[in-house]
Parts: C-alpha cells; structure tokens; sequence
C-alpha cells in the first residue's frame, strides 16, 4: 500500500467585483460578505502563506478599509504572509485590498493605482426648468437636501463634499504609506492623483513588487506540488441567491417585491459597469 501523501495546501482569497454594491443578485465585496469565509482561510493550512487574488475597480472607501483590517488582524493573529495578485485591475478599492499584501503582484496588462476619490452625479435642474417641472422639496436642516441633482448647485455644498473627500483621500494616502513604506519611490503628487497605471509603470513606483501570477509564486515558494485552494465567500452560488430573491406572496413585502429587486439590480449592474469602465475594461 502506498503511503498518504500530504501535499502543502495555500488557501487562496478572491476578491473579484465592485466593493460595497448590494442587491440580490449582485451582492458585492462588503465585510458582512467576505468576514466568514476570510476566518476559514487564514484557518485551512499550516503553511505561512496565504494567497489574494483582487480584480476589482473599487467602490465603497469605508468596505474597503474594513476588509483591509481584517486581513491584517488574521494576518497577524495567525503569523501568515498575505501575497496579493492582481487580475484585470486594482485600482481604487481594488488597489486598497491589494495593500493588505507584504507583497503585490501583477500581470503585465494589469490596471494598478488610482488612489483617489471620486464622486460622480447629474444636474438636472435647468432640463427640469426647461420643461415647466417644479421641483418640492421640504427638509428639516438647512443642509438636508445638500447637492439635490434638482437644484441649481452651490459653491458651498461642493466645498463641503470635497473637505470630505480630502479626509477620505488622507486616508487611503495613510494606509497606502504605511504598508508600502520605503518602496515607494514616486512623488506624491503623482502616486496619489487619482492616476492609474500598467504593471510595469506601477513597480517602476514601487505600488507592487513584481510581475507574476499566483500559481507561478507559490510553486516557487512553495514546491511544485503546492496545491491551491479557493475559499469561497457566503453559501452557493447565483442559483442560491435566485431562491433568496423576494417572492410576490412573501408576507409583508407586496406584489411590487420582486420588480423592485430585479430594479435595483439593473441600477447596480449599470453602476458597476462604469466603474468597469473607467479603466477600458
């Protein structure tokens, strides 16, 4: 007989889509989300290191930084290395989670960077006048109503949401200082513009370390017979999230339930395709 042979095992974490987006179909990278399955990982293998493999275009500032620190604390709580790899793009977000790496890796058509804030609307107000449309609004708080896409904008509401945006911004600058310390090499006023870049441009800027993908990396830490092992978030699949989806006669919900979900994910499938397409993906 022949002996059982144990092959070391990498666990590997996919954060792949859109941060913060929820809807029935698209529920998105959130903590609620990824907290269960991120326990699992950094608990499925003696080896000291873990894989994340990040393909996203960014989204939510706040999920992001949750997601962040709890890879650290089982980083640390579990004395694991994380090794991040980049797919299509980090960027935004995207770029956030891929700092919860000690080391960023990259394909050489990967989209990295965009470290910055954005905040994108519509003003509506003179198509609404033009039409002979009032627009009624009653609030109570002089600021309730603070950059209505149906009023006519005040200099004073878009310095209010871009004081905000710069704290936000110091954050993102903060972590992204602290993780990749003496490596970066970039000026700030470029590192942290907005801008995004190829793989090559990004480690010439010391975002990431080098060109690689994780198979490739972890055989050459690990042996040729390291095996991968994709811990998945949530239970199921789509099929799983289709018998989740309100039903007409649930109680309480009403018979416009479902058209307001699958609503609600048209919007959310609309918005994740700008984000998307931000970087020509």
């Amino acid at each position: 007989m022949w002996p059982f042979r144990r092959y070391p095992v990498v666990p590997v974490i996919r954060f792949s889509g859109p941060i913060g987006f929820a809807t029935p179909l698209r529920p998105g990278l959130s903590i609620a989300a990824v907290a269960s399955g991120l326990e699992r990982a950094f608990s499925l293998s003696r080896l000291p290191s873990i894989a994340v493999v990040v393909n996203s275009p960014g989204g939510s500032p706040v999920q992001s930084n949750l997601i962040f620190k709890r890879v650290r604390q089982l980083a640390e709580e579990k004395k694991k290395k994380v090794y991040v790899f980049c797919e299509d793009v980090a960027a935004s977000g995207g770029y956030y989670l891929a700092v919860t790496g000690d080391e960023i890796y990259a394909d050489p058509s990967s989209i990295i960077g965009s470290i910055g804030v954005i905040s994108a609307s519509f003003g509506f107000d003179k198509a609404i006048a033009k039409l002979g449309i009032d627009r009624r609004v009653y609030t109570a708080g002089e600021s309730k109503g603070l950059l209505d896409s149906f009023q006519p904008e005040k200099p004073e509401d878009v310095m209010r949401l871009k004081a905000i945006q710069k704290d936000v911004h110091d954050v993102f600058i903060g972590i992204v200082k602290d993780r990749r310390a003496e490596r970066l090499t970039g000026r700030d006023s470029e590192l942290f513009s907005g801008a995004f870049w190829s793989a090559a441009k990004a480690l010439e800027l010391g975002l990431i370390d080098g060109v690689s993908d994780v198979r490739s990396k972890m055989r050459e830490l690990h042996g040729e017979d390291v095996q991968l092992k994709v811990v998945p978030f949530g239970p199921g699949g789509w099929l799983t999230r289709l018998f989740r989806l309100p039903r007409l006669s649930q109680p309480g919900r009403g018979e416009g339930a479902l058209p307001l979900a699958l609503a609600d994910d048209l919007v959310s499938a609309v918005e994740a395709r700008a984000l998307w397409s931000r970087y020509g993906l």
